[in-house]
Formats: C-alpha cells, structure tokens, sequence
C-alpha cells in the first residue's frame, strides 16, 4: 500500500495508567512506529493528576513532532499547550468549540450515526471517528459497519478515525476506506504494545 493511501495512526492512552511507566512505553512506542497523533483519554477527575500527565506526554509528543489531544476537557487545551480536543459526547458543543479553539484540531466521535458525522462535519470538525468497529461487550452493541466508512470516504472530504476493538483482519479490511486507525487498549493491555501494535498493523504493509 503506498505511503499517500496509507491510514495514519491515533493512539489512544489507557483510561488509567502509571504516569512513571507509561511515559516510557510510550515513548517506545513513538521511537517504533510512525504515529500522528495521541489522544489522552484518562477517566480521572483529579485535575493535579491529568495536569502533570499532560504536561508529561505533551513533552513526549512534541520531541518526536507527534500532535496531543485530549478528551474532553476544552478548557485545559489552550493552558497546557495541547493540540486540540477530542469531543466524546457527539456534535452538541462543537459550534462553541470551535469558537473557542479556532486554531486547534478537534474531533469528534460519532459512534455509528452518519447524521451526526455529517452535523460534525458542517459544524467545523476536523475529522469525525465512528466506532467501534469490532464487537465489545461495552456500549449498547452498536457497530460503525463497513459501508459507513466506504460512503464517507466517496462522499465527504473531513477525514475519518476508525476505532474500537480494532483486530488485524479489521484494519485489513477497513484500510481502503478510513483515514485513520485510533488504536488503545488493544496494545496496553499487552506486556509488549510495540510487538502487539506492530502484528495489528502488518495488513498495512
């Protein structure tokens, strides 16, 4: 596959992690594997605790020219030198968002509705993530299907992040229609995520 058709890569952090070991891994991970982005994703709402940790994978990030969002938390984006946010609840504050961070990347996840990619889209994301792809006991059951992801990449020009339980013969199978791949707990929850991120790209080439 060449490099230009190519879906690039999101990670995703762990909803919990070891700031001292995960900044390593991570960092293994980037030295490893051509990554554009990283989002983090922690579940904590201790601010002290997602303040040092984005000030330690920012750090991270930005010495390997690798972009940093976060989920969710529109006001420390600006404060912590951030690249943008990654909005979880759909389309319903993306007009003040944009507003707010007019030169930031924001992305919003649209679980499996093309209505609400396409309301994402108008409403000046810069890309939409549909999800999950693969079966997960969590969530209502809901699948972002293949068809989905081949329409919008006819039809719509704002790129595309699949994500969610992703396997290597789904990253096979939707690297002809998305323009990136967010990967997460699929290679955390592994004792080797550079190993385990490397078998789920091979498809890729």
């Amino acid at each position: 596959m060449a490099d230009q058709d190519r879906p690039q890569i999101c990670l995703i952090t762990p909803p919990e992690f070891d700031l001292n070991t995960f900044s390593d891994q991570l960092a293994a991970v980037l030295d490893k594997t051509k990554i554009a982005c990283l989002r983090l994703a922690l579940a904590s709402k201790d601010e002290d605790r997602v303040l040092r940790s984005a000030d330690a994978l920012r750090e991270t990030c930005h010495a390997r020219d690798v972009a940093i969002i976060i989920e969710r938390h529109v006001l420390l984006v600006k404060r912590l030198g951030l690249d943008g946010v990654h909005l979880t609840e759909g389309t319903r504050f993306i007009r003040k968002v944009r507003k707010d961070l007019p030169d930031s990347i924001i992305g919003v996840h649209c679980g499996s509705t093309r209505h609400e990619g396409i309301t994402a889209a108008e409403a000046g994301a810069d890309y939409v993530s549909f999800g999950p792809i693969g079966f997960t006991p969590l969530g209502d059951g809901s699948l972002a299907h293949w068809d989905l992801f081949e329409w919008w990449s006819e039809m719509i020009e704002v790129p595309v992040v699949a994500e969610g339980a992703l396997t290597a013969e789904l990253v096979g199978k939707f690297s002809p229609v998305t323009d990136f791949f967010a990967i997460g707990e699929e290679i955390w929850n592994s004792d080797a995520p550079v190993t385990k991120l490397k078998t789920l790209l091979e498809p890729l080439g």
